[in-house]
C-alpha cells in the first residue's frame, strides 16, 4: 500500500487525524495549522442575527443548483456543503469541512475523506458515506455534464470505514484531482429516494449548510433562514461567518430599475460593475449623508477573461483572419474614455491579473511545449507578444479599419456597394446576443465601427430563461462571455477548450474551439508536477487562444468597488481572493438603529 500524506507536495509532517490531515494543498503547505481558531478575515466576535436584502437578476425557476436544466435561484448553494472548503487566502488549498481528516497517497494515486461524526442535514439526518458516494455516482451521471469532465479520471469511488470514503485515480498525473475530490457537493440519498434528481424544482432542498429557504416566490424573491442549531458553526472554518439570521434576494428584470431600488433602500449591498454609475450614479443625498458607504476593496482575484465571444461553428467565423479583422475594429480606447470614464484596463490574457498570464515571447519552458505544436498553431505564438489592436481614442479608426479590410479580402470577403460579401455576394452577417440591456451602450459603437467595415451586424435582447436555453445549445452568432479563472487552472480548463466539450449541451466551450494542439496543451497543464510547470503549461495555452482571436477582449480590474447603506461591519482584513461578503459580514446594531433614526427623520 502506498504511504500517505497530508497534503500535496506537503514536506512537513503529517497532521495525524484518523491517519490524515486537516487540509490539503496543491503546493506547499496550507497557511492555517490543524490548530488554527478561525480565518484572519474572519471575526470570531461577529454577533449573529438581523436580515440582509440583495438583488438578483432575471428569475428563477429551479432551487437544484447540480443539473443543467432550470434557472437556479441566487444564493442556493448556501443549502449545501462540500467534502472540504477553500480559505480565501491561498491558491489552492482546501480545509476539511464535512471532512474531518483527508488522506492522500504519496503518488497521488488515490484520496480519503473521513467524515465528521456530527455532520448532519437540516433535517436532522447524519451525513454518511453512502451520501456521499451517492452523491458522486448521481452527478456523474444526472447533475450539469461538467461533472462528467470533472469527475472523469476517477476509475473508483468505494467505502473503506464507517465514516471513510476513498476515490481512486486513472493516474498519479492529475495533482489536482484529490483536491477536486474534496470539492464534491454531498447530498441527501434519503430524499432522492422519492424524487427525481434530474427536474427541476421549487421545493426546498435537504441540506447540510449553514441555511436553509425559508421563503419562495417564484421569479420573484427567495429568503434564507440561518440554521441555529447548525452542526457546523463552531469550526474553526465557520467561526465568524454566516452571520445573517436571513437572507433575502429579490429579483430585478431591469438592471436601471435595480440601480434606483437600491438607492432607495429597496435592498441593502451593490457589487457595482458599471463604471458610469460608480461615476457619475451616487450623486445622492443618502451617500452624502454617509447612509450609503462607498468602498473600493483590492484584491489579487485573477479575473480572466471577459469578451466578445466568437461562435466558430458558425462558417462566417471559422476563418481567423475573419475573427482577427474584427478585433481591429473595436475601439476599446475610445470605449474606455467616453463609455468606462477611465476605469479599468484592457484584458491581454485568459488568465489576466495573474501569474499565470503570458507576457512577452514564450520562455524555454513553455518553448518545450510549443515547439512540438509548430506547423498547427498560429506563427506568432513564437515571434510576438499578445497584444490587442489598438486606437488613438479619438474615434477615427481609419487605420485599424484599413487593416481589417485587408485582413477581411485575404479570407475572400471584399466591399461591393458598401457591403462586406464574399464571392457568392452573400453579406457577413452576425447577431450580438445579450441579456442585460445595459449592455447596449458597449455595443452599439462596436457596431457603428463593423457598419463602416460594410458589416450587418445587430443585438437581439433576450430574458435570462432565453438565454440560457440558447447558450446551453449553442445557439447564437455573437455574445458576451467571462471566462472566470483560480490561480490554480486545471480540471475545469477541459471544459472551457477541449474538442470533446464543443458539442456537449451546458458546458463551457461556448466558442466550440476542436483543436488537438489546445487539447495538447490543456492536459499538458492539468499533470504539470509542480507549480514552475503549471505556469509554463497555462502560458503557453493562453498565447495559442489569445493569438488565434478567438475573442474580443474587455476589460477588468483589481479592486471590488462596493455600495452598501451603513448597517453593516465587516473584519478590517479581507480575503487575499474575494470579497468577503456576505459571510464574513454582520449587522452592526448601533449603525443600523442610527440609520433606521436617520430615516425617520426624512421620512415624508
Amino acid at each position: 500500500m502506498a504511504g500517505l500524506v497530508g497534503a500535496l507536495l506537503l514536506t512537513g509532517p503529517l497532521a495525524a487525524q484518523e491517519g490524515g490531515s486537516h487540509a490539503i494543498a496543491l503546493h506547499g503547505k496550507p497557511k492555517y495549522g490543524p490548530d488554527f481558531q478561525h480565518l484572519d478575515h474572519a471575526d470570531p466576535n461577529a454577533p449573529k442575527g438581523g436580515e440582509v436584502k440583495l438583488m438578483a437578476f432575471g428569475g428563477f425557476d429551479n432551487l437544484n443548483p447540480f443539473i443543467l436544466r432550470g434557472q437556479t435561484a441566487a444564493g442556493a448553494g448556501l443549502v449545501f456543503e462540500t467534502l472540504t472548503t477553500p480559505s480565501g487566502d491561498e491558491a489552492i488549498t482546501e480545509y476539511g469541512l464535512l471532512a474531518e481528516s483527508i488522506a492522500l497517497a504519496d503518488d497521488r494515486s488515490w484520496v480519503s475523506f473521513t467524515l465528521r461524526p456530527q455532520a448532519r442535514f437540516s433535517d436532522g439526518k447524519p451525513v454518511t458515506a453512502d451520501d456521499v458516494l451517492w452523491s458522486f455516482q448521481t452527478l456523474k451521471e444526472k447533475g450539469h455534464p461538467h461533472y462528467r469532465t470533472y469527475y472523469a479520471d476517477v476509475v473508483k469511488a468505494e467505502k473503506t470505514g464507517e465514516r471513510t470514503v476513498k476515490f481512486t485515480f486513472k493516474s498519479t498525473d492529475n495533482a489536482e484531482l484529490p483536491i477536486i475530490m474534496g470539492q464534491l457537493p454531498v447530498l441527501p440519498r434519503h430524499v432522492f429516494d422519492s424524487r427525481p434528481f434530474e427536474s427541476t424544482t421549487l421545493e426546498p432542498l435537504v441540506g447540510s449548510g449553514p441555511y436553509t429557504v425559508a421563503e419562495v416566490q417564484p421569479g420573484r424573491s427567495i429568503t434564507y433562514q440561518r440554521v441555529a442549531d447548525w452542526w457546523g458553526k463552531d469550526l474553526p472554518i465557520n467561526r465568524g461567518r454566516y452571520n445573517f439570521d436571513r437572507m433575502r434576494y429579490d429579483y430585478y428584470r431591469d438592471l436601471d430599475v435595480a440601480f434606483e431600488a437600491f438607492k432607495a433602500g429597496a435592498f441593502d449591498f451593490r457589487l457595482e460593475n458599471s463604471s458610469k454609475n460608480w461615476t457619475t450614479g451616487y450623486n445622492v443625498p443618502a451617500v452624502k449623508d454617509g447612509q450609503i458607504v462607498r468602498e473600493e476593496l483590492k484584491h489579487e482575484d485573477p479575473q480572466g477573461m471577459q469578451a466578445f465571444v466568437f461562435n466558430i461553428r458558425r462558417p462566417v467565423f471559422q476563418d481567423r483572419r475573419v475573427r482577427e479583422g474584427l478585433n481591429h475594429l473595436f475601439d476599446y480606447e475610445w470605449t474606455r474614455a467616453n463609455i468606462s470614464y477611465g476605469l479599468f484596463q484592457r484584458t491581454k490574457s485568459y488568465f489576466a491579473n495573474s501569474e499565470l498570464a503570458a507576457t512577452g515571447l514564450p520562455s524555454p519552458a513553455e518553448l518545450a511545449l510549443l515547439e512540438p505544436l509548430r506547423g498547427k498553431i498560429p506563427d506568432e505564438v513564437f515571434s510576438k507578444p499578445y497584444e490587442p489592436p489598438k486606437t488613438d481614442g479619438s474615434g477615427n479608426i481609419r487605420a485599424n479599419l484599413r487593416t481589417a479590410l485587408g485582413l477581411f479580402k485575404e479570407a475572400g470577403w471584399e466591399l461591393r456597394n458598401n457591403k462586406l460579401v464574399n464571392a457568392k455576394g452573400e453579406p457577413l452577417r452576425f447577431e450580438i446576443l445579450l441579456v442585460q440591456a445595459d449592455m447596449e451602450r458597449i455595443v452599439q459603437p462596436f457596431l457603428r465601427n463593423l457598419e463602416r467595415a460594410g458589416i450587418e451586424a445587430s443585438i437581439r435582447v433576450v430574458d435570462t430563461a432565453q438565454y440560457q436555453n440558447r447558450t446551453d445549445n449553442f445557439d447564437y452568432d455573437m455574445i458576451i462571455e467571462r471566462f472566470p479563472q483560480s490561480l490554480s487552472p486545471g480540471n475545469e480548463q477541459r471544459d472551457y477548450w477541449e474538442s470533446s466539450r464543443a458539442d456537449l449541451p451546458g458546458s463551457r466551450n461556448s466558442i466550440g474551439i476542436k483543436d488537438p494542439a489546445v487539447d495538447t496543451l490543456v492536459e499538458k497543464l492539468i499533470a504539470a508536477p509542480d507549480r514552475e510547470a503549471l505556469i509554463a503549461a497555462t502560458r503557453a495555452l493562453d498565447r495559442v487562444l489569445l493569438w488565434s482571436w478567438y475573442v474580443i477582449p474587455h476589460w477588468h480590474d483589481n479592486v471590488y468597488r462596493v455600495a452598501y447603506w451603513n448597517r453593516f461591519s465587516h473584519p478590517p482584513v479581507a480575503p487575499k481572493y474575494g470579497l468577503g461578503f456576505p459571510d464574513a459580514w454582520w449587522v452592526d446594531a448601533e449603525k443600523n438603529a442610527r440609520l433606521a433614526s436617520s430615516a425617520r427623520r426624512t421620512a415624508p
